[in-house]
C-alpha cells in the first residue's frame, strides 16, 4: 500500500528545492548573454544575433517543459533514475565552450546556423534547467498534500531576473569570457549536485493516484489549453519586438534589451507570487490606454522622439501588457496536478512568439509590423478573456472596459495600416532581412534634394540627386571629414588602395579616380542590393570596386595583407554595435592589411555611446599614434553631416599630411576604459 504524502507541517524542507529551483533559474538566464557575446563576433556583431539566441533558449524552454510534462507519465522512481542519468550525461559536455569550427564562411542568413551552434554547445543542460521549476514543483506538490506550489514558479523567474541584472554589473566588467565560462560550468556541477539530491528524495515519493487527494477537477479542455498559449504567445512576441523596434529606431545600446526581459520576467514574479499584485479590472483599465500610447509613438509624428519620451512609453506599456497576459494566465492555472502541462502550453506560447518574431516576421515582412500586430492581438485577447469570464463584475463596469479594450485595439489597427501605408509612399523601396529593415527615401529640394538609405530611424548614407553632383561626398563622408582628408592627402602621392568595412549607400566611393582600387566588405546582401540599385557610388564608380560579402573581420583574418593606404572603418553609427571590430584581435587584423605608413580611419558619430576611451585605450597599448578628427561641416554643402572620426596609423609622419594636420587634434578622453579584446568588452561604461 503507497504511503500517503506528508502534510506541509511535516514535510521534507523545502531548502533543497528552492535552492535547486533558484539555482536552475539563474544558470538559464547567465549562460544567454555569455554565450550570446561569445558567438557575436562569429555573424557580425548584429542585435539580430541576440534575437536569435533568444528564439533558441524560447524553444528549448518549451522542450524542457515538454520533457518535465513527459516525466510525468513515468512511476516516480523512474522519473527519478532518469533526470538523474541525463544530469550525469551532461556533465560530459562540459566545460561550456562553442567550437570555432561553427564561425560562418558564407553570407546569408545565420539564424539556423546559430541555433545549431547553440544545440550544440549548451542543449542538454539547458534543457534539463529549462524542465528544474516545473519538475520541482510536480515533486513538491507529492511531498506537501495541499500545498500550492506556485511560488516556485516566481522564485525561478527572480532568480532569472537576478541573473539578468547582475551580468552587467557584477560579472562582465570584472570576469573576461573564459573565466565567465569556467565559473558557469563550476556553478552548473553545483546544481547539478543539488539536482541529484533532489531526485534521491524524489524516488520515495507516492505516485500521483495517492498524492492528490481528492477536489482536483477536471482535466482542463483543448479550448482553455489553446487559451494558455494565446495568452502566453502575446507578451512573448511584444517582448521581441519592443526589444527589436527599440534597438533599431531608438536607442542601439544594450541596456534597450535587457529591460523589455526584465520587465517580461518582473510580471511573471508578481503575477504568480500572489494575486493581489494583480487587480484585474485596474490592469485591464490601463491596457486601453497603454496600447494606444504605444500605437502612437511608432507613427511618424513621434519616430524621432528623444529616448526619455520613448523608452517610458514603451516600458510602461510592455509591462502592461505582459501583467495583463501573465495575471489572465495566474488566474486560470489549473490544480497542481495537471501543472507540468500547464507550463507546457506556456511554453508552447512563448516559443510560438519567439519563432514568428524571429524567423517568420523577417521573412514574410518588409517593416517591423510583428509590432503593431501584437498590439492589436493584445486588444483582442483581452476583450476575448474579460469577456468569457466577468460575470461577477458591475456590469457597467464589464460594458466600459469590452469598449475601451475592442476601441483600442481597432484604434491601434487603424494607426498602423494608416502609418504603413504613409510609410511606403515615402519609400522607394523598403526590405528586409536578419540584418534589420532598411529602406530607401528622398528628401529636400533642389540643391538639398538627396536620397538616403535608411535603417530605422539611423542614417547609412546617401547622395545628392542635383544632376552633376550625384558622386559628390556627403553625409558623413565630406572633404573635411577625417575619412575624407585621410583619403585625399593619401592620393596626393597617385593612384591609393583603400579598404571600407561597410557599404552602406556607397558614400566613400564618391573617392574612387581612375587608377584607384578600392575594396568594401559588406555582411549583408540586402545593402549590397540598395546600393547598387538606387544609388550610384557602387555601380557608377569610375574604376570596378571589388565587393567582399561577408563578416570584415572574418574575411580579413583569411586574406593576404592588402597593403591598404587608408582602410576605414565604419560600422559604429548604425544600429546596432560590432564590438567585434574594436578589440584588440581586430587591430591587430587592421594592421595587417595596412602599409608602414597607411592610415586606419574609424567613424565613431554616435548618438548613445562614447568610443572615443576605447580607441585611447588601443592607441596606448597597441602602439598606434592616433588624432581625433570632429567635423563640423561649416563650409560643407547642404547634406553634409557633422561627423567625429578618429586616425590611426604606425608612422606618425602620416599624420603630418596637410589636411590630416589642419583639422585634426590629439586623441583624448576624459574616460578610462581597459582594452578590449574578443573576451572582454564593456559597452554599459562608455554610455553617453
Amino acid at each position: 500500500m503507497t504511503e500517503a504524502p506528508a502534510r506541509p507541517s511535516d514535510a521534507p524542507s523545502l531548502l533543497l528545492p528552492c535552492a535547486m529551483v533558484g539555482l536552475g533559474a539563474f544558470l538559464l538566464f547567465q549562460v544567454q548573454p555569455l554565450l550570446a557575446k561569445r558567438i557575436l563576433p562569429w555573424f557580425g556583431g548584429s542585435a539580430a544575433v541576440w534575437t536569435a539566441c533568444m528564439l533558441f533558449f524560447q524553444v528549448m524552454l518549451l522542450l524542457g517543459y515538454g520533457y518535465a510534462h513527459l516525466l510525468q507519465k513515468l512511476p516516480v522512481r523512474r522519473q527519478a533514475t532518469m533526470h538523474g542519468f541525463l544530469l550525469l550525461v551532461s556533465l560530459l559536455l562540459m566545460p561550456l565552450n562553442p567550437s570555432a569550427s561553427w564561425k560562418p564562411h558564407d553570407p546569408g542568413d545565420p539564424t539556423l546556423r546559430i541555433l545549431a551552434l547553440l544545440g550544440a554547445t549548451v542543449g542538454l543542460p539547458y534543457l534539463l534547467l529549462s524542465a528544474t521549476s516545473p519538475l520541482v514543483q510536480a515533486w513538491v506538490s507529492r511531498e506537501r498534500l495541499g500545498w500550492q506550489p506556485w511560488r516556485l514558479f516566481a522564485l525561478s523567474n527572480a532568480g532569472s531576473l537576478f541573473a539578468l541584472l547582475s551580468y552587467p554589473v557584477l560579472i562582465e566588467p570584472f570576469l573576461v569570457l573564459p573565466t565567465q565560462a569556467w565559473a558557469w560550468t563550476w556553478t552548473f556541477v553545483a546544481y547539478v549536485a543539488c539536482a541529484l539530491a533532489m531526485a534521491w528524495r524524489a524516488r520515495v515519493l507516492p505516485e500521483i493516484e495517492a498524492a492528490q487527494g481528492q477536489g482536483d477537477g477536471p482535466a482542463p479542455n483543448f479550448g482553455l489549453r489553446a487559451f494558455w498559449v494565446a495568452l502566453a504567445f502575446v507578451p512573448s512576441l511584444l517582448l521581441l519586438s519592443v526589444t527589436s523596434h527599440l534597438s533599431t529606431n531608438v536607442a542601439p545600446i544594450p541596456f534597450l534589451w535587457v529591460l523589455p526581459l526584465c520587465l517580461y520576467l518582473l510580471s511573471f514574479i508578481l503575477t504568480f507570487e500572489h494575486p493581489r499584485w494583480y487587480v484585474r479590472t485596474a490592469w485591464l483599465g490601463l491596457l486601453g490606454p497603454a496600447l494606444i500610447a504605444m500605437g502612437l509613438m511608432l507613427s511618424r509624428d513621434f519616430a524621432h522622439a528623444p529616448v526619455r519620451v520613448q523608452v517610458p512609453f514603451f516600458s510602461a506599456g510592455l509591462f502592461t501588457v505582459c501583467m495583463v497576459g501573465h495575471g489572465e494566465l495566474a488566474r486560470l492555472r489549473p490544480h497542481p496536478r495537471h501543472l507540468t502541462g500547464f507550463y507546457l502550453c506556456l511554453s508552447v506560447g512563448g516559443a510560438l512568439g519567439g519563432v514568428f518574431a524571429g524567423l517568420i516576421a523577417p521573412r514574410i515582412f518588409n517593416t517591423l509590423l510583428e509590432l503593431p500586430l501584437g498590439l492589436v492581438l493584445c486588444g483582442g485577447l483581452a476583450f476575448l478573456s474579460w469577456a468569457r469570464d466577468s460575470k461577477a463584475e458591475n456590469v457597467w463596469v464589464r460594458r466600459a472596459l469590452m469598449l475601451m479594450l475592442a476601441l483600442s485595439a481597432g484604434g491601434v489597427f487603424a494607426m498602423a495600416t494608416y502609418y504603413r501605408r504613409e510609410s511606403a509612399k515615402e519609400s522607394l523601396v523598403q526590405g528586409r532581412n536578419f540584418y534589420g529593415a532598411l529602406r530607401v527615401k528622398e528628401e529636400g529640394e533642389g540643391d538639398d534634394h538627396m536620397r538616403l538609405l535608411l535603417h530605422g530611424t539611423i542614417n547609412h548614407g546617401g547622395q545628392f540627386l542635383k544632376p552633376g553632383h550625384e558622386r559628390d561626398p556627403a553625409t558623413y563622408y565630406g572633404r573635411s571629414s577625417g575619412v575624407g582628408r585621410a583619403i585625399t592627402d593619401a592620393q596626393v602621392g597617385g593612384p591609393v588602395k583603400v579598404g571600407v568595412i561597410g557599404l552602406g549607400s556607397g558614400g566613400l566611393l564618391s573617392y574612387v579616380r581612375p587608377g584607384d582600387r578600392f575594396r568594401v566588405y559588406e555582411i549583408n546582401a540586402l545593402v549590397e542590393a540598395m546600393a547598387r540599385t538606387w544609388f550610384e557610388g557602387l555601380p557608377k564608380a569610375p574604376e570596378p570596386v571589388d565587393l567582399v560579402l561577408g563578416d570584415a573581420r572574418l574575411m580579413l583574418e583569411v586574406e593576404a595583407p592588402q597593403a591598404y593606404d587608408v582602410l576605414a572603418v565604419d560600422a559604429f553609427s548604425s544600429d546596432s554595435i560590432p564590438v567585434h571590430l574594436l578589440t584588440r584581435e581586430a587591430f591587430d587584423a587592421y594592421r595587417r592589411h595596412l602599409k608602414p605608413d597607411g592610415i586606419l580611419a574609424v567613424h565613431i558619430s554616435n548618438r548613445y555611446l562614447d568610443l572615443k576611451p576605447v580607441l585611447v585605450a588601443e592607441a596606448e597599448a597597441g602602439a598606434w599614434f592616433a588624432v581625433y578628427v570632429n567635423d563640423g561641416a561649416e563650409e560643407e554643402p547642404e547634406g553634409v553631416y557633422s561627423s567625429d572620426w578618429v586616425l590611426l596609423t604606425r608612422d606618425p609622419a602620416a599624420l603630418q599630411r596637410a589636411r590630416v594636420k589642419s583639422g585634426s587634434e590629439p586623441l583624448a578622453s576624459k574616460r578610462t576604459v581597459g582594452r578590449w579584446s574578443d573576451d572582454f568588452s564593456n559597452l554599459y561604461r562608455i554610455l553617453k
